[in-house]
């Protein structure tokens, strides 16, 4: 995650002429929200290995670059703590002034703890920086944005032979063997790895990469992953009854994750009913023993992954002098993920169950129709292709039809008009309607000319079914009554008759 603004904003609060006594403030609008730490040193570990010792007690004296790592070490330890106590997760972090180095020596140190690189990151003497040194350290296919056929291309390319398109192979090739070959650049690399699928400019980008630059920026963290991954290495899996003890570990864990990943509280009970259905049952509802059954929340998927892969990773066999190839390479298999693992009624240990035996299994069959003579050094289960579920979000490709209605009766109260409004209103607007005037000065009450020649049966024609619900019009002239239609004509037969 990009902290460089947070991390902007404390430095200039820091107190330049005691470091040791510092506060980070975590919000603009409250200062009071935020912890205390020292800023004269770095929480947690550091690379190259260093000791911890304090800085001078002007801040001012002292390397910017290095006084920014300090505070970001200090913000990441406060967060790891925040997931410990709050959600029991642990976590490895980096700080760095990018993604690239920020994964890279967030590995150093593993599990649950965090690592610095630590200036400097530019050497202008014949010295190595501690960036050019901490990266030569690093096999090609360990540097983020460099994969398995980038990295075949330069292998070769420094070994100076092909290697088995399989990528076998026990030969290693660093990142300072790279960097170290004769009249090596960012143009020798676009011609060492150009190739059909090839983008224009990975030359560059890949000599930056070898040489700590990473200019990608970083995107915001999405509210829905795109995938939920679990793995395991073994240094020998090759029994099937072992690899079903397995499967079921890694598909509970799996099914665990996208269970706090993936659901959430609906914020309504769950036998929620309209005001005037609670209002007649409230007494029931307190003398009854389902309280408690009441109050709880309903649970909703906000996203369904849609298929489920597995992925294993056959250790290659040995060869005549009793090594291994170096093989990174994986096999992987996908089917649709069954409908039963989004089920409530059911506990996890069932789901799991029925997951390991139905589905799993045989993917696992598929990769390796062999019954033996496999030895596996990982399992990866995943769950892949996410469809998010139907919410009122920007994300979300549809609204919940469901909660729709659910809320449709409360929504439409307001312009709901019961009988006895209806009657209350009525008599209102009889109360308060204003007498018409027709065209002689009579008001409403008293018949007009034409309606008591209409009343008397003299009209020009007798009403149908057709003309009972059709509009009429009243002559301001002579009075009569007739079809809206017929007003036009009549009012040229006055024209013509003046």
């Amino acid at each position: 995650m990009d902290v460089s603004d947070i991390v902007e904003y404390n430095v200039g609060l820091l107190n330049n002429n005691d470091l040791t006594k510092s506060f980070f403030c975590l919000s603009k609008s409250d200062p009071t929200i935020g912890f205390e730490f020292d800023a004269s040193q770095v929480a947690g570990h550091m690379y190259p290995d260093l000791s911890n010792d304090k800085l001078s007690a002007d801040a001012s004296q002292i390397d910017p670059l290095r006084l920014r790592l300090h505070l970001g070490s200090h913000l990441a330890n406060h967060l790891r703590f925040l997931l410990h106590s709050e959600k029991g997760y642990t976590c490895t972090i980096g700080i760095s002034t990018n993604k690239l180095l920020a994964k890279l020596v967030g590995n150093v140190h593993k599990p649950d703890a965090q690592t610095t690189l630590m200036p400097p990151y530019v050497s202008y003497t014949d010295e190595l920086d501690n960036v050019t040194a901490f990266l030569d350290a690093h096999e090609v296919r360990e540097v983020p944005g460099i994969g398995f056929k980038l990295a075949q291309k330069l292998r070769e390319y420094v070994l100076c032979r092909p290697l088995p398109g399989n990528g076998e192979t026990d030969d290693e090739v660093f990142v300072a063997d790279v960097r170290r070959q004769p009249e090596i650049s960012a143009e020798t690399l676009e011609r060492v790895l150009a190739g059909p699928g090839t983008p224009h400019g990975i030359g560059a980008k890949v000599w930056g990469l070898l040489n700590g630059v990473d200019d990608s920026d970083v995107s915001e963290a999405q509210d829905i992953p795109k995938q939920i991954s679990i793995e395991d290495s073994y240094r020998r899996l090759d029994k099937l009854d072992e690899v079903l003890q397995e499967l079921r570990r890694l598909a509970s864990s799996l099914i665990r994750r996208m269970h706090i990943d993936l659901i959430e509280d609906d914020g309504q009970d769950e036998d929620e009913e309209p005001p005037e259905a609670q209002q007649q049952q409230q007494q029931q509802r307190q003398n009854s023993e389902a309280d408690d059954n009441l109050k709880q929340k309903k649970r909703r998927w906000v996203a369904y992954p849609k298929t489920i892969r597995l992925s294993t990773r056959p250790r290659p066999p040995q060869t005549t002098d009793g090594n291994r190839y170096r093989s990174l390479n994986r096999i992987s298999r996908s089917a649709p993920m069954p409908n039963f693992v989004f089920s409530s009624k059911e506990s996890v240990d069932v789901v799991t169950e029925r997951l390991v035996v139905e589905t799993l299994v045989p993917l696992f069959r598929r990769l390796h129709p062999e019954k033996k003579g496999w030895d596996l050094s990982l399992i990866n289960v995943a769950a892949t292709n996410m469809a998010d579920a139907a919410n009122d979000s920007k994300q979300g490709v549809g609204r919940d039809i469901l909660k729709m209605f659910k809320q449709h009766d409360s929504l439409r109260r307001e312009f709901t008009i019961t009988e006895g409004d209806l009657d209350t209103e009525m008599n209102h607007v009889e109360a308060e309607r204003p007498a018409l005037v027709n065209c002689e000065g009579g008001s409403e009450d008293s018949l007009t000319r034409s309606q008591e020649s209409y009343e008397e049966g003299s009209h020009d024609w007798e009403e149908d079914e057709e003309d009972s619900g059709m509009e009429k019009f009243e002559c301001e002239r002579c009075g009569a009554m007739m079809p809206v239609f017929a007003s036009a004509a009549h009012e040229r037969w006055h024209v013509s008759g003046e």
